[in-house]
């Protein structure tokens, strides 16, 4: 965006899916090389984006059938908390321990604040007003706040928008949401899925000055992203890939004799060249056992070619489901098969 500030239009809308890599130890859903699926908003300050990026969010894991959580929470409450326990020099250490809540719990944080040097009393504070589960509640605690204000009129906002459609999942505000970036500025997300031992499938948040790292202060952005190889473990687990996701081609040819599989070869290539997935028997051996690789491949048709097809021009058409077998053309066949597709 830095490179390219002077052609691109603002707000600009981008994705992007790439591998990426880290240095952490590998372990369960957390791999050194993984792909990372992006989608930002740079150039706005609109809340209305965070809401789209729920949406986003939202009919992702609903087309993929992944009942999922999205939590979200606002760096502005964090900072607010941090300011009215007169910890503010602590900021990141607390986020960086309350971001821990969901592995180590209530008494794993609390030791992680001694360890890192918040005081006793603060951490008391910290945790009590963790304890408080609305937003209006939490809005009276700290009331004192500017800046947590700031956030929980941030937060109404975006529930605002959020209340103008109907989701496939549940979004829920959660004051112990941390994540630990410190480049986060406003609202802040992660997506869960529900009853799956595997941790964060998503996060993100706002960014208001991530470009001044680049030289390029004061451009707003909001972004998310998915952990593609997290989603396919949990799908894989929750055994949620559909029954007819194949590679399987949607014709197998398959050729009765020397003669049939030159004509069955010319009609693979055509077909091919009409986006229609197809391939053929290398050999024209026995039927029975080239009916068994079709099986094997799981095809939904085969394309019989024998002498009496060769003279006709035409192929013996098979669903493999209902076990009917008709004669056609090659344009009757492509037309069938673009139907289907």
């Amino acid at each position: 965006v830095v490179m390219h500030q002077n052609e691109l239009p603002f707000p600009f809308k981008r994705y992007q899916i790439q591998p990426v890599w880290r240095a952490d130890r590998p372990q369960k859903g957390r791999y050194q090389e993984f792909y990372l699926c992006d989608v930002d908003v740079v150039g706005s300050k609109s809340l209305l984006y965070e809401a789209e990026l729920v949406q986003i969010y939202d009919e992702v894991f609903a087309a993929l059938g992944l009942p999922v959580v999205i939590r979200f929470n606002h760096r502005k409450i964090l900072t607010g908390i941090a300011e009215l326990c007169n910890i503010r020099e602590h900021l990141t250490s607390m986020t960086t321990a309350i971001d821990k809540w969901d592995k180590i719990d209530e008494s794993g944080v609390r030791l992680e604040m001694e360890k890192r040097g918040i005081p006793g009393l603060a951490i008391d504070q910290i945790i009590s007003i963790l304890s408080e589960e609305t937003l209006d509640g939490l809005a009276k605690t700290l009331q004192d706040s500017k800046m947590a204000m700031q956030g929980i009129d941030e937060v109404k906002q975006v529930m605002q928008f959020l209340h103008q459609t109907t989701l496939h999942n549940s979004c829920v505000f959660d004051v112990k949401l941390a994540r630990g970036l410190d480049y986060y500025t406003g609202c802040i997300f992660e997506v869960a899925a529900v009853e799956a031992d595997m941790g964060s499938l998503g996060g993100g948040g706002r960014y208001d000055d991530l470009t001044s790292v680049f030289g390029m202060p004061g451009m707003p952005g909001v972004g998310i992203s998915f952990g593609a190889e997290r989603i396919y473990d949990v799908m894989e687990a929750k055994n949620l890939f559909p029954s007819t996701l194949t590679s399987a081609p949607q014709v197998l040819f398959i050729a009765l004799s020397e003669e049939a599989l030159t004509f069955a070869f010319a009609a693979t290539t055509e077909v091919r060249r009409q986006n229609i997935s197809a391939d053929m028997y290398p050999e024209p051996t026995k039927l029975q056992k080239q009916m068994r690789y079709a099986n094997q491949l799981k095809v939904p048709f085969v394309a019989i070619v024998g002498d009496d097809e060769l003279r006709s021009q035409t192929v013996m058409l098979k669903n493999m489901e209902s076990g009917e077998q008709k004669n056609v053309t090659l344009s009757e066949l492509v037309r069938s098969m673009g139907h289907r597709a």
